[in-house]
Parts: structure tokens; C-alpha cells; sequence
């Protein structure tokens, strides 16, 4: 079965440091879920700090601006009160941009978060009766936040008292839901726009893939196993051109995106949790290293050696050669090395050497090898949207960012066998996990997440 899209055209894309990033991880059997959900000791036991998602996209009805998402907080069973879910009020949230390549943060988005807890000793109740707007004096627990915004010209507020969209407790509690919803999203100068608050958990597959892989005889696919679930979302839809190196997303269109939290301490505010691509940190670094990871920033990634030998010598093909008999490609894999690590546009800019995509910015220097999600911002919208992304004819899909229907469970089991490398679809993992979709359809418009839903997981 042959690629609609060659090697070449993932180098013109200058999205390929994305693709095994993810790929060569995925089947690693062991413990942990989803994406980087539960995917390090310290956050397995500290939830609302946790990453679990990042998203990065042209926003399809506002192209000329790029939708951020960061989802937080894995596994909310829907029903889960009396206290119910809510970022920490201890820990700064971040969402980083990097648009010259060094793997440095050029812009961090920031929030804080702040709680009004009016319950006191009288009630265990979140609300006491139907809440239909923020503001509303039945909803008794409420999160406030401020947003800032810094650059290497200091630090911007945004957003000074911004409210939280609660969880959503039930059709009684909150009639409409989707008016909290609206309510919830904020619009910035320069004409963007930032949500906090509850969501549906958008990302899909089914995780009896950690069963030593689908039971060995993919016996165990077809079940969207984080149907019901929520989590809590950070979004911003922001002009391209406030992302991009030196504010002109024409001539710079290529950016780095990932997100991070910082724990108060005694010793201050501690990086704890860190993603850009999905399943890197559960999947690829080792155990004794998760913690550390989650505690550096990109710039450090080459100095892994547990993640570069990963890399040139994968456990997962392996691990597909003996169990479903699909050869393995030969190693050392210096094309994951390519994609993951330098990238693969060694004759596709003025620069030869080790740099990845992001030659396709006119203004950047010489760039590190690191691990995030990249965005091409000028790749135009599809038509019609493959949930293969880039590996399915669509570039404006994954691994060039992450749309929220981008399968990447799927894409990543193709990347691994070798279809990146070869040109060629492997054709025994043509089904996949058999789980193509979210339960629930992204919504038209900015946050485009779905709604939290409210029926309990084990009625699913």
C-alpha cells in the first residue's frame, strides 16, 4: 500500500521531528495509559499537575490564527464529588512557544489560579441549586486566574480576574452547560482569545494496547477506553503572526510547542510536568529517568543518552518483529535519529547540517535537536481532513502539530514498522487499534474541545 506522501515532502513540511516521536514509543509494553497520562511517579500521584495532552493547530474557522491546547488532570470520572476537579491554585501552568529553534521558550503563556470556596462548615455541596451563569451565587466553589504573557521584552498581564468554567456536575446542577462554556472564554488585545476550564478527554484509543501489545494477536483493539472521561483544558486561539519569529509567520512559519507546570516548594517553583509530543516521556525515557525529564526543558534533550539509544536501537520494532512477525528495520535507525532528534532537512535550507525543520524560518540561526510538538502555521487548512495526517495526504496533520482528530495512536504504529522510512503503509497494521474517532465531535469553534460529559464512565 503506498504513502500518498513521500519522505520528501514530510522534510518540506518541516514537521518530522514530530512523527517518531511518538511512534517509536507507542507499543512499549509496561505500566501507565494514554498519551502522558500517569506517565511519571511523581505525577501518577499528583494529578492536577500532570499533562496529559498538547494540541497545536490552524484554527479551520479563523486561519489566520493558531489554536494551543493543554489538557490536565487524566481519568476525571464525571461523577466524582462532592469535590470535584480543579486546577491547583500552588502551581503556575504554562504553554511555550519556541519560533527561532533553539529549543528555548521565546514566549511563555502563564496562568495562576486562585480559589473562592464559599462552602465553609455549612454544606459539602458544590452548588445549591441550578447554576446558570460564572457568576451565578449558587455555584459555590469557583477559580479564578490571571494570564500573563512573557517575552525577552518582560512580562505582559493579559487576563487579570478570568473564571474557570467549573466541572460539570449534571444536567440539574447546570442546565446549559454550554452557556458556562461560552461564558468562560476571554478575548485578549490583539484580537485572541483564552478558555480554562473542564472538557470532554478528546483523545481516543484503546490502552489494553499495554497488555503485551493488544494480547499479542490484536485480540484486544476497538474500545475507546478514555470514553466518558474529562480533563482540564488551557486554550488559546492566538494571530500567527504573535507566534512567530520576529512577528512575521510568512517569512517564519514554523514553531515549537509545549507546555509545562511548576509546583511551589519550599525551595520555590519547581518544573514537575513537561509534553510536547504524545507518549515521549511514558514510552521512551526510562523509569529512573521520567522524573527528570518532566523537570528539564528541551534544550536538554540530546544530553539523554537513555533517549538517543532508544532511538538508534527502538525496543518497539523489536518488540512488533517478535510478536507479530513484522520485521524490524535494520539498526542503527538513523532515520528516527533524523526525525526525532536533528530532523531531516539536511538538503532542504541554507544550512547543512544537524538541523531540523525549522530552516523553513528565514530568521533562525543554527538550531538544537529536541523533543516538541512543531506547527508549520502555513500549511493551508485541508478539505478534507485524513485523521492520518501527514502519512494519510493531509499535511496539515499530524505529525505537523496535532489536531484533536488526528488518530495518533494509529500513525504512530505505521511510523514504528518502518512506513516513514520505506515509503510504504504496513499493510498487518492497516486496522490499527480500530478506534478512528472520538466518541464526541470537536465543536466548530474556539475551544473546539467537546463539552465535559456527565454520564458516569462504567455506564459507558
Amino acid at each position: 500500500m503506498e504513502l500518498r506522501t513521500t519522505r520528501r515532502a514530510l522534510v518540506g513540511l518541516g514537521v518530522a521531528g514530530a512523527l517518531v516521536a511518538s511512534s517509536f514509543t507507542l507499543l512499549k509494553a509496561g505500566t501507565g495509559t494514554a498519551s502522558s497520562h500517569r506517565e511519571a511517579p511523581m505525577t501518577a500521584g499528583d494529578p492536577r499537575n500532570d499533562n496529559t495532552d498538547v494540541y497545536a493547530f490552524v484554527s479551520p474557522d479563523k486561519p489566520d490564527t493558531v489554536t494551543l491546547l493543554a489538557n490536565f488532570i487524566p481519568f476525571e470520572e464525571p461523577n466524582g464529588g462532592p469535590n470535584f476537579y480543579q486546577f491547583d491554585s500552588n502551581s503556575r501552568y504554562n504553554i511555550k512557544i519556541d519560533s527561532d529553534g533553539d529549543a528555548k521558550p521565546d514566549i511563555t503563556y502563564q496562568w495562576r489560579f486562585r480559589d473562592q470556596d464559599r462552602r465553609g462548615n455549612t454544606t459539602f455541596l458544590y452548588n445549591n441549586g441550578p447554576v446558570t451563569s460564572l457568576n451565578d451565587e449558587n455555584l459555590l466553589f469557583r477559580q479564578r486566574y490571571t494570564l500573563t504573557r512573557t517575552t525577552s521584552r518582560g512580562t505582559e498581564t493579559l487576563v487579570s480576574n478570568g473564571t474557570v468554567a467549573p466541572s460539570n456536575v449534571g444536567p440539574a446542577s447546570m442546565p446549559d452547560y454550554a452557556t458556562l462554556r461560552a461564558q468562560a472564554v476571554v478575548g485578549l488585545k490583539g484580537g485572541g482569545r483564552t478558555f480554562a476550564g473542564q472538557s470532554d478527554e478528546a483523545f481516543f484509543l484503546d490502552l489494553r494496547v499495554f497488555d503485551l501489545l493488544y494480547g499479542g494477536d490484536l485480540s484486544e483493539v476497538g474500545q475507546d477506553t478514555l470514553k466518558g472521561y474529562n480533563v482540564h483544558t488551557l486554550g488559546l486561539q492566538l494571530p500567527k503572526d504573535e507566534l512567530a519569529l520576529k512577528g512575521d509567520a510568512k517569512r517564519n512559519p514554523v514553531i515549537g510547542v509545549w507546555s509545562t507546570v511548576d509546583k511551589w516548594s519550599p525551595k520555590g517553583f519547581v518544573q514537575v510536568s513537561r509534553l510536547g509530543q504524545p507518549l515521549v516521556n511514558e514510552l521512551v525515557v526510562p523509569a529512573g529517568l521520567k522524573d527528570a525529564f518532566n523537570a528539564i526543558g528541551p534544550d536538554k534533550d540530546a544530553g539523554i543518552p537513555a533517549v538517543v539509544k532508544r532511538v538508534t536501537d527502538p525496543e518497539v520494532a523489536r518488540l512488533l518483529e517478535s510478536v507479530y512477525g513484522i520485521k524490524a528495520p535494520a539498526t542503527p535507525r538513523d532515520d528516527l535519529v533524523e526525525i526525532f532528534l536533528t530532523g531531516i532537512a539536511k538538503a532542504n535550507g541554507p544550512i547543512k547540517a544537524d538541523l531540523n525543520s525549522q530552516t523553513l524560518n528565514k530568521d533562525a540561526g543554527r538550531l538544537r535537536p529536541s523533543e516538541m510538538l512543531r506547527l508549520n502555521m502555513s500549511v493551508p487548512l485541508s478539505k478534507d481532513p485524513s485523521r492520518l495526517g501527514v502519512i494519510g495526504g493531509d499535511p496539515q496533520g499530524y505529525p505537523n502539530g496535532r489536531r484533536l482528530g488526528d488518530d495518533v495512536v494509529d500513525i504512530s504504529l505505521q511510523a514504528v514498522a518502518g512506513a516513514a522510512l520505506t515509503g510504504r503503509l504496513v499493510d498487518a497494521l492497516a486496522a490499527g487499534d480500530k478506534v478512528d474517532a472520538n466518541d464526541k465531535p470537536s465543536g466548530a469553534t474556539f475551544p473546539y474541545i467537546p463539552l465535559p460529559g456527565t454520564t458516569s464512565v462504567n455506564q459507558n
